[in-house]
């Protein structure tokens, strides 16, 4: 069947647009015609986790997904920055003091509600006309909107100094690196991405994803 809902468990050192390309080859050759496929949002090239495909007459149905709630598992690193806020970035030391456990979940709980983010600077939003992370990559000087998000839920998964892992089910629209920047913000440390999952998207699960 050509129109359908794909579900990907994308794995990490590929675009959203790269794993578009090759379920949509896949595709082809199936049917033995060219398919239109499309996502339903995008995850970082170092991002793992669900993608969410619709191929066909499906894609016309790609607004019902896109404002979906979402789930989450994120490994931060403490003591750092990042310039992008992930793996990708340049790194600078921030500061060296390991937080107690206690203090780590006090912080991290604080999060929960709903809460302001400011759009990270290395993002797909549009400023002018203009995706943000082209700007930020052209050394342009420009500001990002900050917006209202909800973090429903968020846990502990794992404290192992200076690893912070992390569980979050968040609102459409939350960007997990400036979550994890605000964290080590708040803790007076500094802290950026180095891994993130999308485990979880409305009632879809990762589990039931196809690897690429």
């Amino acid at each position: 069947m050509e129109d359908r809902i794909i579900l990907i468990d994308k794995p990490a050192g590929i675009s959203s647009f790269g794993v578009v390309a090759k379920v949509r080859g896949r595709l082809k050759t199936e049917f033995g015609h060219k398919v239109k496929v499309g996502h339903t949002g995008t995850l970082d090239p170092f991002a793992t986790g669900l993608l969410i495909l619709l191929s066909g007459k499906m894609t016309k149905k790609s607004n019902e997904f896109l404002k979906q709630d979402k789930e989450y598992e994120a490994e931060l690193k403490l003591g750092f920055k990042s310039s992008t806020g992930d793996p990708e970035g340049e790194l600078s030391l921030v500061s060296d003091r390991m937080p107690e456990l206690t203090e780590v979940t006090e912080v991290v709980k604080s999060f929960e509600g709903e809460i302001s983010q400011t759009v990270p600077k290395f993002s797909a939003v549009k400023i002018n006309g203009e995706r943000a992370y082209r700007l930020a990559r052209a050394g342009k000087d420009f500001e990002t909107p900050t917006r209202k998000v909800t973090i429903y839920e968020i846990e502990i998964l794992e404290y192992n100094y200076p690893v912070l892992k992390i569980r979050a089910k968040v609102s459409s629209g939350t960007y997990i690196r400036t979550l994890a920047e605000d964290i080590g913000a708040k803790l007076g440390v500094g802290a950026y991405l180095t891994a993130l999952r999308r485990t979880k998207i409305a009632d879809y699960d990762v589990k039931d994803a196809e690897k690429l």
